[in-house]
């Protein structure tokens, strides 16, 4: 089963705690504070995958969360750094946020998004010393991770894709010039999901292309299956136009489909097209196209039965299919991957302290809800002492 949509929720990981400690040796009565400081939480990556074909393998699991840092230690030890959790995604998958917001865009094998950033570790209290402070009897808390839900859309990148209307032997051409194996039947809708296909030059360059279901009139408003497919023939740069040439009405069909692209937008009726006439078999006299637009860059007559004329669209593919895009950044200066970061939240008004006591809210504390919150996070529990300005509070849930 093709899967092109799928809503996840990922969880960076919590930074580490600092730790309180003070140093205790022999000769060393009275040794100065030596917590270290917590680890970062572990981050939350996507990084898309040439081997991947669709985002079924995310099917069965929708929570992703990395581990948090550990805590520092005595002795100026530093806690480790969380796991990163990564989740690997076929090349084409843009990443929204759950207000429909693009978040990323993995259109290229090996690039990386990062999600969902891992928080910051918490400075143990050996970082607080100062000459007037000597033994600083409390350390930071690690600040939380964050939680996002995300919808990820396919969008299969492909050099060339089928469009047409049901049972114009999309699948069957698909069949005769590359490698996949779609099903064919005499039936409308015999394909439901997109099939990606290589086709072979001799001289060993290669084409990708996509067979989407038929389109129908309506497809772009969600009638039949088009509408949810029509997102994969966007990055094609080459459309093949396959028309059912045996019932003769070839330039009626070709108008029905264009139709439907304009009213889909996404510049897909400004895209460069081969016409395919098949079923020539079925025909004594060849089919007839009338229609001359500068957006056709041919006009081909096959038969997937008996093979004629598929050589000849073989090599129009490979001449025709315009040439990917050049980065317009030098190659020299090309990352080696794109890695996108949210933007971190808004540094908070006040900080949490850990004491040898309990806990010490330093700064404008927020409303009583957000810091109930906020001190649930770093670990507080039922009877601990916590300290907001001039005020000793006991904690009660």
């Amino acid at each position: 089963m093709f899967h092109d949509r799928v809503r996840i929720v990922v969880r960076s990981g919590r930074g580490g705690d600092g730790a309180l400690a003070f140093r205790r040796e022999k000769y060393v009565p009275r040794g100065g504070p030596d917590g270290g400081d917590g680890g970062h939480g572990g981050d939350v990556t996507l990084v898309s995958d040439p081997a991947l074909r669709d985002l079924s393998s995310l099917r069965g699991r929708t929570v992703f969360a990395a581990t948090r840092g550990g805590n520092g230690g005595g002795g100026r030890r530093h806690g480790a750094d969380g796991d990163d959790a990564e989740i690997r995604v076929p090349v084409g998958t843009q990443v929204r946020a759950d207000d429909g917001a693009l978040v990323a865009d993995l259109a290229t094998g090996g690039a990386r998004v990062v999600v969902a950033t891992g928080g910051q570790g918490g400075r143990g209290n050996a970082r607080f010393a100062t000459p007037t402070r000597q033994a600083p009897r409390f350390a930071e808390t690690g600040l939380p991770g964050v939680e996002r839900t995300l919808e990820l859309h396919l969008k299969l990148v492909a050099d060339a894709a089928l469009a047409g209307l049901p049972n114009a032997g999309k699948s069957s051409l698909l069949r005769r010039v590359s490698n996949a194996t779609p099903k064919v039947a005499d039936y409308p809708f015999t394909t439901v999901q997109p099939v990606l296909g290589t086709v072979e030059s001799p001289d060993g360059g290669q084409l990708t292309v996509v067979d989407v279901p038929g389109l129908i009139e309506g497809a772009s408003a969600g009638v039949g299956l088009g509408h949810e497919f029509l997102a994969h023939l966007e990055r094609a740069r080459l459309l093949v136009h396959v028309i059912d040439g045996s019932e003769g009405d070839a330039d009626e069909r070709f108008r029905a489909i264009d139709r439907e692209l304009a009213l889909y937008g996404a510049g897909l009726d400004e895209r460069p097209q081969v016409v395919v006439l098949n079923k020539a078999d079925l025909s004594p006299e060849p089919a007839s196209f009338g229609i001359e637009d500068e957006r056709i860059r041919a006009v081909h007559r096959v038969s997937c039965v008996t093979g004629e004329g598929i050589r000849e669209l073989e090599r129009a593919l490979f001449a025709l299919c315009p040439e990917a895009a050049e980065p317009e950044t030098e190659a020299e200066d090309m990352p080696e991957f794109l890695e996108y970061r949210p933007r971190p939240p808004a540094r908070r008004a006040f900080r949490i302290l850990r004491t040898d006591r309990g806990f010490r809210v330093v700064g404008t504390p927020p409303a009583d809800d957000e810091l109930d919150e906020a001190l649930r996070g770093a670990g507080v529990r039922k009877g601990a002492l916590v300290e907001i300005g001039d005020e000793e509070l006991e904690w009660q849930p």
